[in-house]
């Protein structure tokens, strides 16, 4: 009986020990866990920042090159003032003072000797002199085409300034030169919306590391960029460690196509990694903490814990699985409670999925009929170009009146786009100055992505040829825009005033076939077109069921 009982006794230990070491298997390998996932998460974390700098510096890119363009456009509206063409500065300075107020731009002309006849930045009759910016000024007149130039300090304005220049000749055969000159200060909102964090900072400069704007001081505009010697340009979206001085930096940079200039999304490695620092100071306290706490309150909450933990490690891998979770009420409220995080992440982890591929199914729908839309539109323009800069000019015009549409549809949604915000989307490039010779009015009607995306570009020919033949093409020209819904059709006119009507060519272009050809065959519309002896009028009637956005919502799949 003794020696039964000794053999009993070996390899026994006491509940004490045993609640001991099931304290130290779960804190023990749950500290080591918690340090490799909180190394993972944080490199996680600065892959997600680095990637979102990226962006950030390809959206800062795109919104310094949609500023400039803008400017450019700005410029060519200008440019066909016919106070321009013969001189006529007095009025044409009138003119260009009233359409720039409140933009934070000049305009400037020259001659081909780069003399300022004009400046809107000083009074008229003001004695000038030639401009700053004479390299940039001689390689536009040179090449003839539209040109950015560096950061410079401007004599006139006092301060650091950047111009976009365009060359025009007139009809007396004199060149002139038209500057769109802008303070560099004005840049600061492109970096005020970048929404820049971790620590990361934002640098706009010229080709020669001048910087134009910063997120970080003011007072850096016209310094050169401390990081932009030791970084090497390269076409993209490029990112890069550097030393600097005994620091480490991380440098992400891209280089604007529009106007040469580079952008950097920059930040100190220290600060980058600080958050990881903290938060294994902080797992070094907690984990103390937890093995106190854990001895003294081991034997009390083993048996407890035991099965629910195992239930849950059971939900988590359902739940990695893709499975159903069901909650359940466990005694111990914290495990209740991360039961009942399991089912609700269950939950919300199906219907991501399910969004994910309806949005899928979303995305590669519209940019199939975006693709479909821009090969008609490149085709078309093709076929009617004279020259390759005509093909291109005429080209990118109609792919900017379609990205005006697309803005308006991302904004719209599944709701639509509402007729008068796509009718004054179209028309903003061409509006003259004086509001007065525009009129606009008509029911509030919502049309589906499809039809607004043909409406728009029709809306943008038309537009574009009251620009060279009917009411944009001089002051006193006039242009309504009206529609009404009659039942079961939408009754829409555009119609032109001109005292002095100029003959438009009877031969059939992209804008009649855009008309014809889009609107007839994709929305079935009516088509009118009367060529009064003051002006175009042109009327459409198109049934509503080709107009109207699906009102019923897709059903997503499981």
């Amino acid at each position: 009986m003794s020696s039964t009982r000794s053999a009993r006794r070996v390899g026994r230990i006491s509940i004490v020990s045993v609640l001991i070491l099931l304290m130290a298997a779960i804190v023990v390998p749950g500290m080591f866990f918690s340090l490799v996932l909180l190394q993972r998460n944080n490199q996680a974390q600065q892959t997600m920042l680095s990637s979102l700098a990226e962006v950030t510096a390809s959206s800062i890119t795109e919104s310094v090159d949609r500023q400039l363009t803008g400017m450019l456009t700005t410029l060519r509206v200008l440019a066909t003032s016919h106070h321009l063409h013969y001189d006529s500065f007095e009025d044409y300075y009138l003119r260009v003072g009233d359409a720039l107020a409140g933009s934070g731009a000049y305009l400037i002309v020259t001659d081909a000797n780069f003399r300022q006849l004009m400046n809107t930045r000083m009074p008229y009759g003001t004695a000038l002199g030639p401009i700053n910016d004479l390299e940039t000024a001689r390689q536009v007149m040179t090449t003839g085409r539209p040109g950015v130039s560096k950061a410079f300090f401007g004599r006139t304005a006092g301060k650091w300034v950047f111009n976009v220049l365009l060359p025009i000749p007139n009809p007396r055969g004199l060149a002139r030169l038209l500057i769109l000159t802008h303070d560099a200060e004005h840049l600061a909102p492109v970096l005020a919306r970048s929404s820049l964090r971790g620590g990361w900072n934002a640098v706009v400069t010229d080709s020669d590391g001048v910087v134009l704007s910063s997120s970080v001081s003011a007072d850096d505009i016209g310094k050169p960029f401390f990081l932009s010697q030791a970084s090497t340009p390269s076409p993209g979206v490029q990112s890069q460690k550097i030393n600097v001085g005994g620091i480490a930096y991380e440098l992400i940079q891209t280089a604007s196509a529009v106007s040469g200039w580079r952008i950097f999304v920059w930040a100190p490695s220290a600060t980058l990694q600080a958050p990881l620092a903290h938060s294994l100071r902080m797992l070094a306290l907690g984990g103390i903490a937890l093995v106190a706490i854990g001895i003294l309150l081991a034997w009390l909450l083993g048996r407890q814990i035991a099965s629910p933990i195992r239930r849950l490690a059971r939900d988590a891998r359902s739940l990695g699985a893709g499975e159903k979770v069901e909650p359940v009420d466990y005694l111990v409220t914290e495990i209740a409670t991360v039961s009942q995080a399991l089912a609700h992440a269950s939950t919300d982890r199906l219907a991501a999925e399910n969004e994910i591929r309806f949005l899928m199914r979303e995305v590669a729908h519209r940019s199939k009929n975006q693709l479909t839309v821009v090969s008609s539109i490149a085709k078309q323009t093709a076929r009617h170009a004279r020259t390759l800069p005509g093909f291109q000019d005429s080209f990118l015009k109609r792919i900017h009146g379609l990205a005006r549409s697309t803005d308006l549809l991302i904004a719209g949604g599944v709701a639509g786009i509402e007729l008068r915000e796509l009718v004054d989307a179209q028309l903003e490039p061409f509006r003259p100055a004086d509001g007065d010779r525009v009129e606009v009015k008509g029911d509030s009607v919502r049309l589906s992505h499809q039809a607004a995306q043909t409406i728009g570009l029709a809306l943008h020919e038309l537009a574009t040829n009251a620009a060279k033949y009917g009411a944009f093409s001089m002051p006193e020209g006039k242009l309504a825009i009206s529609w009404k819904t009659s039942g079961t059709h939408l009754e829409m006119v555009w119609r032109e005033f001109v005292p002095k009507m100029r003959r438009r060519s009877r031969t059939t272009g992209f804008g009649t076939e855009v008309i014809e050809r889009m609107l007839g065959g994709a929305l079935s519309a009516a088509i009118e077109r009367i060529f009064h002896r003051n002006g175009l009028e042109c009327r459409f009637s198109i049934p509503m069921d080709r107009l109207l956005p699906d009102r019923e919502p897709r059903a997503a799949e499981v």
